[in-house]
């Protein structure tokens, strides 16, 4: 759990697959920042896949790493960016399957609470979440 303004918080992280369905959890601490929290997860992404994120994923090194293992960084440029790189409207709108898996988890009290201090028993019950409302997890990065 980390320290912000408001007390204790901490991020959840999905990875999910074209049918919204998770592949990837992970908890990290409130102040942490998206992208480079997320390097560890991205791990399982490859030829011809696509990672559609928010702004906060949008870095060279993020870019660099998707073309090395074959697949293509999707995610919408920050306003100061001075080299645009290609982006796609029309697949972005599809990253509303992640923001439908957490809305989906966040209908869990356990969840949308966090009752459990410990991280792992957190990450359990996100899992007993995902897996109540209906979706698969096929792995989990922690």
């Amino acid at each position: 759990m980390g320290r912000s303004r408001g007390g204790l918080t901490s991020k959840i992280h999905a990875l999910v697959d074209a049918e919204g369905r998770p592949v990837a959890l992970k908890i990290t601490e409130g102040q942490a920042h998206d992208g480079r929290s997320a390097a560890d997860m991205l791990g399982g992404l490859g030829t011809g896949q696509i990672l559609l994120g928010d702004r906060a994923y949008d870095s060279d090194a993020l870019r660099t790493r998707m073309a090395e293992q074959g697949a293509w960084a999707n995610v919408k440029p920050m306003p100061n960016r001075k080299q645009v790189l290609a982006f796609s409207p029309f697949l972005y709108e599809y990253r509303s399957l992640v923001e439908r898996f957490f809305s989906k988890i966040k209908h869990f009290r356990a969840v949308a609470t966090r009752y459990d201090k410990d991280p792992d028993n957190f990450l359990a019950s996100v899992k007993l979440a995902a897996c109540g409302s209906g979706c698969e997890i096929y792995e989990s990065a922690t």
